[in-house]
């Protein structure tokens, strides 16, 4: 048996603890014993979290999609990893998560965990830092020099793609709270923008990239600072729905990638890339951490919940 945490969705969602089989690895899958597990509140209320690829009902979802671990047990047919390897990874959004004492997987979502790194420091990075290179890389085709507007800079994908467009050349500008200026700064912005005292289309203009981690009304007032080359990519979770044929277009889902999480690895061993950990929380308060209840030490950074070791 596992001790678990999985999705009550009876009402509003909330988590409800339970004892669980202990999951086995099928052919081409691993097993994961969770070291730790990044926390995105708002994945209780994902349509994957409720509903399962062909539309029907899921329920008792084990949420925590990102996570670092070492491989307890690997199926059949699995090559490159073995038992006690250390890893870290993004499971499938309709996979069973890491809200636990151990996860399945497949070895395209893990990579070997940045040795640098704390289990509880590499579970903070596979959404925030595949979101932040799928969207500057990917989809918005970032090139060096170009000028990049950073909403939510602070967030837990923003601090990823200051660190990494700063790095590829580009002029970051980030809007984010006062207080966070001076992080944000030395993670690589040139100018930041207090989102409550200045209305940033006073402030910018000819914008190459708009990264938007805001959405709603900033999303909306974003397109007049675009050039008309401009691209726009959102990952604002009211985006998803929009009509509109623009937003469906700049609107995307992070999805896992075995080879940009190795060279994310890289980075963070090298020190050329940072991961923050808000705060940490053992596996008895995951509620609390998804509820949104636990004081982050900075302001910034993810909260994660920590197994034993």
């Amino acid at each position: 048996m596992k001790s678990a945490w999985v999705v009550d969705s009876a009402g509003a969602p909330s988590l409800q603890q339970a004892e669980t089989p202990k999951p086995r690895p099928q052919q081409g899958e691993v097993l994961v014993q969770v070291r730790a597990a990044g926390v995105t509140p708002t994945e209780l209320l994902w349509s994957t979290t409720s509903q399962r690829k062909d539309g029907s009902a899921r329920t008792h979802a084990i949420p925590g999609h990102e996570f670092s671990g070492v491989i307890a047990e690997t199926g059949s047919g699995v090559t490159g990893y073995s038992v006690g390897d250390e890893i870290y990874g993004l499971n499938d959004w309709y996979a069973d998560g890491a809200t636990a004492e151990y996860c399945v997987t497949v070895p395209a979502n893990i990579a070997p965990k940045p040795s640098r790194l704390s289990h509880p420091e590499a579970a903070t990075v596979p959404i925030g830092a595949l979101t932040a290179w799928q969207g500057l890389f990917d989809h918005a085709k970032l090139g060096a020099g170009e000028r990049l507007l950073v909403h939510g800079a602070a967030g837990a994908v923003g601090v990823f793609v200051v660190q990494l467009a700063a790095r590829h050349g580009a002029e970051v500008i980030a809007t984010a709270s006062a207080r966070h200026r001076d992080f944000l700064l030395q993670l690589g912005a040139n100018q930041v923008i207090d989102y409550a005292a200045t209305s940033f289309e006073k402030s910018v203009r000819e914008m190459d990239v708009v990264f938007d981690g805001v959405g709603g009304e900033t999303l909306t007032r974003s397109w007049s600072v675009l050039k008309p080359s401009g691209r726009m990519v959102t990952i604002a979770a009211d985006s998803e729905a929009a009509k509109e044929e623009r937003v469906q277009k700049a609107f995307f889902i992070v999805e896992p990638n075995q080879q940009q999480l190795i060279e994310i690895g890289k980075l963070l061993d090298s020190g050329k890339l940072r991961a923050f950990v808000g705060a940490e929380v053992p596996l008895a308060d995951a509620p609390c951490a998804y509820a949104g209840k636990v004081t982050r030490k900075h302001g910034y950074g993810k909260v994660v919940v920590v197994l034993g070791h």
